[in-house]
């Protein structure tokens, strides 16, 4: 039987330090505050240490530093600080956890039992030898995807010159799985998990190669927007295109519109997006629902067929007038 490595030395092999400081010195090395040192852990999501627990590296106390110093040089009021930590929190959270369930099935015979011995064993080996690749990884992706997100916002801005600032005109949508539910009770964990999984890795990719963006998964559903109607219409066609082609996920409902929507904290809001939920309730299976401004974008846009149905009453927003999307 393989011998289990010692925790601590995992957590200082993976947090690239010893853990040497207390809270208390913490908050002394960086010229933090202790309170503000309390709501900058919650906001990443740390657990509470008590004050004389030795938790907290050198890294620790440098990423306290540089964030007293952003705060410092005016770049960052301390309720910004809070609100991108919380953001990094929530990100990391997530990226963590699938790196780490990612490698336990690879090792695992039964990925629904716990890693082994042996395969917690090679999980530390592989951690220890490719750690310093996989962080540059990371750091390579959120330089790209900033890239991307300080594009689009310029854009926005140039496109408003002149004029009242306004919400952003977007074009959103929303891909939802037919039958989620009974689904849900009929299959294994398993099973289920590897439906949601090739759903959105298929809506995901999609995206991506179009030009759109990812706003967010919710298990059966997927959230995403695009800077032009034509990009959004394509979008949604082709997720429902491409679903119908996968064996083993069940058809996609797709509603999108066109309107002003708040951008907040990587996620959008507004009456845009509330509507573009209500309109996958009005299409069918395989199909593609759009709102009448959509529609009015796109009547000129050669490629596409738009069909007025019925007019429909949707719960919170009165009587709306959909469309069906169809490849011309």
């Amino acid at each position: 039987m393989a011998e289990m490595p010692d925790p601590k030395e995992i957590e200082e092999l993976l947090l690239g330090g010893d853990l040497r400081y207390t809270r208390v010195d913490a908050v002394r090395l960086s010229g933090v505050t202790k309170e503000f040192s309390s709501r900058l852990w919650r906001a990443f999501g740390y657990p509470t240490m008590p004050d004389e627990t030795i938790a907290y590296t050198e890294g620790d106390v440098s990423a306290l530093t540089r964030i007293k110093r952003l705060m410092d040089d005016g770049v960052l009021d301390e309720d910004g600080v809070i609100r991108l930590v919380r953001a990094f929190g929530q990100t990391m959270t997530r990226l963590a956890e699938w790196q780490v369930n990612l490698l336990s099935s690879m090792l695992s015979h039964d990925p629904q039992e716990p890693p082994g011995d042996e395969a917690v064993k090679m999980i530390v080996e592989i951690a220890e030898k490719h750690i310093d690749d996989f962080e540059p990884l990371v750091v390579h992706a959120w330089r790209r995807q900033l890239a991307a997100a300080g594009t689009r916002a310029m854009a926005a801005v140039a496109s408003q010159e002149g004029s009242a600032p306004a919400r952003q005109q977007t074009t959103v949508g929303f891909a939802d799985m037919v039958s989620f539910t009974q689904m849900s009770r009929e299959l294994e964990e398993l099973e289920l998990a590897r439906v949601v999984e090739r759903f959105e890795e298929t809506a995901a990719d999609i995206v991506a190669a179009s030009g759109g963006r990812l706003v967010k998964t919710l298990g059966d559903e997927v959230l995403f927007s695009a800077d032009s109607p034509r990009l959004g219409g394509e979008i949604a066609l082709a997720i429902a295109e491409a679903i119908k082609d996968e064996t083993e996920v069940p058809d996609v409902r797709v509603g999108v519109a066109y309107g002003p929507v708040l951008p907040l904290m990587g996620d959008v809001f507004g009456t845009t997006v509330n509507l573009a939920a209500r309109l996958t309730s009005l299409a069918r299976p395989g199909s593609v629902v759009i709102d009448d401004a959509l529609a009015t974008e796109l009547a000129d846009e050669s490629g596409f067929e738009i069909t007025r149905i019925v007019r429909r009453p949707v719960r919170g927003l009165g009587i709306i007038q959909p469309h069906v999307l169809r490849r011309a």
